[in-house]
Protein backbone atom coordinates (compact mmCIF):
# COMPACT_ATOMS: atom_id res chain seq x y z
CA UNK A 1 0.00 0.00 0.00
CA UNK A 2 3.24 2.72 1.29
CA UNK A 3 4.40 1.68 -2.15
CA UNK A 4 1.13 2.28 -4.42
CA UNK A 5 1.48 5.93 -2.51
CA UNK A 6 5.04 6.87 -3.56
CA UNK A 7 4.15 5.94 -6.94
CA UNK A 8 1.08 7.88 -7.23
CA UNK A 9 2.66 11.10 -5.61
CA UNK A 10 5.61 10.62 -8.34
CA UNK A 11 3.40 10.15 -10.86
CA UNK A 12 1.46 13.73 -9.56
CA UNK A 13 4.45 15.36 -9.19
CA UNK A 14 5.10 18.06 -12.75
CA UNK A 15 8.04 17.43 -14.09
CA UNK A 16 10.24 20.50 -14.44
CA UNK A 17 11.92 20.69 -17.51
CA UNK A 18 16.09 20.30 -16.94
CA UNK A 19 18.37 23.35 -17.19
CA UNK A 20 19.96 23.81 -20.64
CA UNK A 21 23.01 21.44 -20.83
CA UNK A 22 26.32 22.39 -22.81
CA UNK A 23 27.99 20.06 -24.44
CA UNK A 24 31.11 19.28 -26.48
CA UNK A 25 31.00 20.70 -30.12
CA UNK A 26 33.22 19.25 -33.26
CA UNK A 27 36.10 20.87 -34.43
CA UNK A 28 35.40 24.01 -36.10
CA UNK A 29 36.85 25.93 -38.86
CA UNK A 30 38.26 29.24 -38.78
CA UNK A 31 36.03 31.98 -40.43
CA UNK A 32 36.58 32.96 -44.38
CA UNK A 33 36.84 36.84 -43.71
CA UNK A 34 36.97 38.71 -40.05
CA UNK A 35 37.69 36.62 -36.71
CA UNK A 36 35.84 34.36 -34.88
CA UNK A 37 36.42 33.48 -30.89
CA UNK A 38 36.75 29.36 -30.18
CA UNK A 39 36.00 28.95 -25.94
CA UNK A 40 36.47 26.04 -23.74
CA UNK A 41 35.08 24.84 -20.38
CA UNK A 42 37.49 26.12 -17.65
CA UNK A 43 36.78 23.12 -15.62
CA UNK A 44 37.02 20.75 -17.99
CA UNK A 45 38.94 21.72 -21.33
CA UNK A 46 35.97 20.82 -23.61
CA UNK A 47 35.35 22.72 -26.72
CA UNK A 48 32.35 24.73 -26.05
CA UNK A 49 31.26 27.21 -27.93
CA UNK A 50 32.37 29.42 -31.31
CA UNK A 51 31.38 33.31 -31.93
CA UNK A 52 31.46 34.99 -34.63
CA UNK A 53 29.91 38.41 -35.03
CA UNK A 54 26.27 37.94 -34.80
CA UNK A 55 26.49 34.44 -33.78
CA UNK A 56 27.15 32.20 -31.15
CA UNK A 57 27.13 28.44 -32.04
CA UNK A 58 26.77 26.01 -28.98
CA UNK A 59 26.04 22.15 -28.58
CA UNK A 60 22.70 22.53 -26.68
CA UNK A 61 21.01 19.51 -25.02
CA UNK A 62 23.17 17.22 -27.54
CA UNK A 63 22.20 19.24 -30.77
CA UNK A 64 24.85 21.94 -32.67
CA UNK A 65 22.60 25.29 -32.15
CA UNK A 66 23.32 28.95 -33.55
CA UNK A 67 22.10 31.50 -31.44
CA UNK A 68 21.41 35.06 -33.21
CA UNK A 69 22.91 38.31 -31.04
CA UNK A 70 20.21 40.14 -29.89
CA UNK A 71 22.25 42.88 -28.44
CA UNK A 72 25.99 43.69 -28.05
CA UNK A 73 27.58 45.83 -25.65
CA UNK A 74 30.96 46.77 -24.21
CA UNK A 75 34.27 47.68 -26.72
CA UNK A 76 34.99 45.41 -29.68
CA UNK A 77 38.15 43.58 -30.23
CA UNK A 78 38.66 41.92 -33.97
CA UNK A 79 34.75 42.52 -34.33
CA UNK A 80 33.75 41.16 -31.26
CA UNK A 81 31.82 42.46 -28.62
CA UNK A 82 32.47 41.71 -24.70
CA UNK A 83 28.92 41.47 -23.95
CA UNK A 84 26.92 40.06 -26.31
CA UNK A 85 23.21 38.64 -25.61
CA UNK A 86 21.94 35.60 -27.69
CA UNK A 87 18.61 34.32 -28.20
CA UNK A 88 16.84 31.45 -29.98
CA UNK A 89 15.67 27.93 -29.99
CA UNK A 90 13.73 28.80 -26.20
CA UNK A 91 17.32 30.02 -24.76
CA UNK A 92 19.12 33.25 -23.79
CA UNK A 93 22.84 33.17 -23.58
CA UNK A 94 25.17 36.00 -22.47
CA UNK A 95 28.51 36.06 -23.29
CA UNK A 96 31.15 38.45 -21.25
CA UNK A 97 34.33 37.94 -22.41
CA UNK A 98 38.03 39.75 -22.19
CA UNK A 99 39.98 39.91 -25.83
CA UNK A 100 44.06 40.50 -25.23
CA UNK A 101 46.10 40.79 -28.35
CA UNK A 102 49.60 40.31 -27.92
CA UNK A 103 52.43 40.85 -30.56
CA UNK A 104 53.49 37.31 -30.47
CA UNK A 105 50.09 36.16 -32.04
CA UNK A 106 49.43 36.20 -35.74
CA UNK A 107 46.01 36.51 -37.22
CA UNK A 108 44.35 35.99 -33.27
CA UNK A 109 44.06 36.91 -29.95
CA UNK A 110 43.78 35.63 -26.64
CA UNK A 111 40.50 35.30 -24.77
CA UNK A 112 42.03 35.81 -21.11
CA UNK A 113 38.28 35.77 -18.99
CA UNK A 114 35.36 34.73 -20.07
CA UNK A 115 31.75 33.34 -19.19
CA UNK A 116 28.93 32.18 -20.88
CA UNK A 117 25.13 32.12 -19.39
CA UNK A 118 22.83 29.76 -20.38
CA UNK A 119 18.81 30.19 -19.82
CA UNK A 120 16.15 28.53 -20.72
CA UNK A 121 12.69 30.12 -19.54
CA UNK A 122 12.01 30.32 -16.41
CA UNK A 123 14.15 27.98 -15.18
CA UNK A 124 17.85 27.62 -13.26
CA UNK A 125 20.39 29.69 -15.46
CA UNK A 126 23.71 28.01 -15.99
CA UNK A 127 26.74 29.52 -15.85
CA UNK A 128 30.09 28.44 -17.72
CA UNK A 129 33.61 29.82 -17.65
CA UNK A 130 35.32 29.64 -20.39
CA UNK A 131 38.64 30.92 -22.26
CA UNK A 132 40.36 30.56 -25.24
CA UNK A 133 41.46 31.96 -28.68
CA UNK A 134 40.53 34.15 -31.23
CA UNK A 135 41.37 32.86 -34.92
CA UNK A 136 41.23 35.60 -37.90
CA UNK A 137 41.28 35.21 -41.06
CA UNK A 138 44.83 35.46 -42.80
CA UNK A 139 45.48 38.80 -43.99
CA UNK A 140 46.69 39.79 -47.64
CA UNK A 141 50.69 39.81 -46.79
Amino acid sequence: MMLLSILALAQATPTVPAPPVLGALPKQALPERGCAAYLWAVQDQRFVAMVEPGRLRIMLDGKPTDLAAAEAGGGATLGLASTTRYAGAGVTATLDMTITQRETLQDGAIVSDASIRLTRGNQDEIIVPVGGLVGCAPAAR
